[in-house]
C-alpha cells in the first residue's frame, strides 16, 4: 500500500482510481463495510483504490474542545487501512489550507488532477469544503463534466441503528467492551511499541509498560483490566492507565500497563491492550503511597476480572 501525506503533489498521482474519503476512526464494520465495496469497485473496472483520511481530524481542528476522543491512535489507524489491500491511503494534514479550499477547488485538484477519479464513493450526507460548501449533489453534477461517476456508501446497521464511531465509543466508554467487539468485529484495543518511562512504577513496586499515544485525547482514560498481546504472540493478565497521569504533573498521554504475576521484558515490542472491564476513572492522588496503595487495590480489582471461570484469552 502506498501511503501520501500532505496536501499532495503537483502532479497527477493515479489516473482512473476508485476514490472513497472519510475519517475512519476505529475501522468498524460499516467502515470496512466501505472499503469492501471500495475495492469491488476497483477490480470490476481495473483501477487502483484510494482512500483519502485526515490527520488531524476536521473537528479538532475546528473545536478540539468538541473533538470527541479517539478510538486509535493515527499510526493504529493505517495499519488497519494496509492490511485491507487498497492501492494508496492519502493521510491529507487537515490544517487552515485545506478548511478554507473551496469545494469545488478540493473536486478538480485532488480527485481530478491528482487522482483521475473514475468512481467515488461517499456518503450522502458528505460535506466538504470551505464552509461544508461540497455535498453530494455537487459531486454529481461536477462528475459528469469531469468524468467521474458518485455512488453511496453502504450502511450496516443491527438491530439498535447504523454501526458508527460514535456508537463503538459510547459502548467502550461505558466499559461494555463486548458490545464494542461486535460494533467493530474484533477486540477493542490500543497498540504502540513499549519505550523507557521514568520508571517511577518500578521503583514504587508496580513496573509498568509505557507506550506513548500521542497528543490527541484518546476515548478511554482511567483504569482498566485486559490482555496485553505481543507481538511475539504473548498474551498477559494485566490493569492498565491510560490517560494523562496528573499526579506526576504528566505531560504526554500514555498508556502504561502492569502485567500481573509476570516481569516480562518488553522494551521496544509492539504491544496491544485489549481492556475487559472498567476499573475506576483517571485521579490525581496527593502523594506516590497513596498512588501505590490505590494501584494495589486496582491490581485486586483486576485478579478479579480474571478469576472468572468463563473468561478466555484472545484467539
Amino acid at each position: 500500500m502506498r501511503l501520501l501525506r500532505g496536501l499532495g503533489p503537483r502532479g497527477p498521482v493515479y489516473s482512473g482510481a476508485v476514490v472513497t474519503i472519510g475519517n475512519f476512526d476505529g475501522f468498524h464494520r460499516g467502515h470496512q463495510a466501505v472499503v469492501s465495496r471500495l475495492l469491488a469497485s476497483g477490480k470490476s473496472l481495473d483501477a487502483p483504490s484510494v482512500l483519502i483520511t485526515f490527520e488531524p481530524l476536521p473537528l479538532e481542528f475546528f473545536a478540539p474542545e468538541r473533538a470527541p476522543g479517539r478510538l486509535q491512535r493515527l499510526r493504529d489507524r493505517v495499519e488497519f487501512l494496509r492490511a485491507t489491500g487498497l492501492d494508496a491511503v492519502w493521510m491529507m494534514r487537515f490544517g487552515a489550507t485545506l478548511a478554507n479550499e473551496p469545494a469545488q477547488h478540493f473536486v478538480e485538484r485532488v480527485l481530478h488532477r491528482a487522482l483521475g477519479a473514475r468512481h467515488v464513493l461517499v456518503g450522502d450526507d458528505f460535506r466538504f469544503g470551505k464552509g461544508r460548501g461540497g455535498d453530494f449533489a455537487l459531486l454529481e453534477s461536477m462528475g459528469r463534466d469531469l468524468g467521474f461517476t458518485v455512488e453511496s456508501t453502504p450502511t450496516l446497521a443491527d438491530a439498535e441503528g447504523r454501526i458508527s464511531s460514535t456508537r463503538v465509543r459510547a459502548a467502550a466508554q461505558a466499559g461494555d467492551f463486548d458490545a464494542a467487539a461486535r460494533l467493530l468485529g474484533r477486540r477493542y484495543g490500543i497498540c504502540g511499541r513499549v519505550s523507557h518511562g521514568e520508571k517511577r512504577g518500578r521503583v514504587i513496586g508496580f513496573p509498568t509498560a509505557n507506550v506513548r499515544l500521542g497528543v490527541q485525547p484518546m476515548a478511554l482514560r482511567g483504569v482498566f483490566a485486559g490482555w496485553l498481546l505481543t507481538r511475539r504472540g504473548h498474551t498477559y493478565p494485566a490493569v492498565a492507565n491510560i490517560g494523562w497521569r496528573p499526579t506526576v504533573a504528566g505531560t504526554e498521554q500514555r498508556l502504561e500497563t502492569h502485567v500481573l504475576d509476570a516481569s516480562p521484558d518488553l522494551y521496544g515490542e509492539l504491544v496491544r491492550f485489549e481492556p475487559l472491564a472498567n476499573v475506576r476513572g483517571e485521579q490525581r492522588f496527593e502523594s506516590l503511597d497513596a498512588l501505590k496503595a490505590q494501584i494495589a487495590r486496582d491490581v485486586d480489582a483486576a485478579r478479579a476480572v480474571f478469576a472468572n471461570p468463563s473468561l478466555q484469552q484472545p484467539a
